[in-house]
């Protein structure tokens, strides 16, 4: 009798099931006609597992980007970021240097970044954000041990990068990432991520057996298929707006779903937890690991300052417009 390898009855790690996705077929670009199609690809991945789906959404994202502003795909196999993260932490700039432009300083919130191959990363630029692209497999790159306790998303750490004078190419003119109609279309494929996630986890709470003896579970399913309803139609609307005017932002659009899509994602997970009881979330490790990463994955929405940027949207239109049937 042989014996077995334990070797090879080991899981895969995040970083093998990535790289095995990478030799699939490659999703539609957005705005292209089949953005749905995209749409429901990520929403697949984020039903699976929501860290393969940061990562993923990441790499197809940065595929997106680079067609959309003129510059050529990397090499097959390459594993790509994308690293956008602003604020006081962020000190990263870019100078000319010796045969090419280079990158100086620290970027926060890098997901993947003890894997990826490289990445697409904002600096500053004078008074501009300029994105370039970064080889991550060179001298000058550190990437810290990241300060990272949360349980949910706990196998995609997103910690700082370091560069001191790491060569780099520039991707567009500065404030093309910002300006172009694909940073929101991009926006919409994250919250894509987060749906597949809400679906999956409704799916635990529709077993018709116990739904048919339970008069609580069956409610609290309707509630939730009202919510899932409205969420998948609104995403099925927006892919058909993208596709119908590429070269508009949609960013009212894109902003409202992904705002009903983090609501419709906690109310889900709330839900779930009411109706089906600690059991699940105790003795399934997949469910209880789904319930753990959405919240945390759902916090790269922006919360009341979308909701507020929404409003003063709406209330500047005219009243005929604002909510058309």
């Amino acid at each position: 009798m042989s014996t077995p390898d334990p070797l090879h009855a080991m899981p895969l790690s995040l970083e093998d099931r990535a790289r095995a996705r990478l030799h699939g077929p490659a999703l539609p670009l957005p705005g292209r006609g089949d953005t749905l199609a995209r749409w429901r690809a990520l929403a697949g991945i984020g039903a699976e597992d929501l860290a393969l789906a940061k990562v993923l959404e990441a790499h197809h994202d940065a595929l997106a980007i680079l067609a959309e502003l003129g510059a050529p795909r990397p090499a097959p196999g390459t594993l790509l970021a994308v690293w956008a993260a602003e604020g006081p932490e962020s000190t990263l700039v870019v100078r000319d240097g010796p045969g090419s432009a280079r990158l100086h300083g620290r970027k926060p919130w890098c997901s993947g970044a003890s894997f990826v191959d490289a990445a697409l990363v904002t600096a500053t630029s004078g008074d501009a954000r300029q994105l370039v692209l970064v080889d991550l497999r060179q001298p000058g790159v550190r990437v810290p041990a990241p300060q990272w306790e949360a349980i949910g998303m706990a196998a995609i750490p997103s910690g700082p990068v370091e560069f001191d004078a790491v060569p780099c190419q520039r991707i567009g003119a500065p404030g093309a990432y910002l300006d172009r109609p694909g940073f929101w279309h991009g926006g919409a494929g994250v919250a894509a991520c987060w749906l597949g996630a809400a679906v999956a986890i409704a799916q635990r709470m529709a077993d018709p057996a116990r739904v048919a003896r339970d008069p609580h579970l069956a409610a609290t399913l309707g509630r939730v298929d009202m919510a899932l309803g409205a969420a998948t139609a609104l995403m099925r609307e927006l892919a058909a707006r993208i596709d119908a005017a590429p070269t508009l932002h949609h960013r009212r659009e894109v902003v409202r779903l992904r705002s009903f899509i983090e609501r419709t994602c906690t109310d889900v997970l709330d839900a779930a937890a009411r109706a089906m009881g600690p059991g699940p979330l105790c003795r399934d490790g997949e469910h209880a690991r789904r319930c753990a990463d959405l919240p945390v994955f759902v916090r790269q929405s922006h919360a009341e300052r979308d909701w507020a940027g929404l409003g003063a949207d709406v209330a500047n239109l005219d009243p005929g417009s604002r909510w058309p049937l």
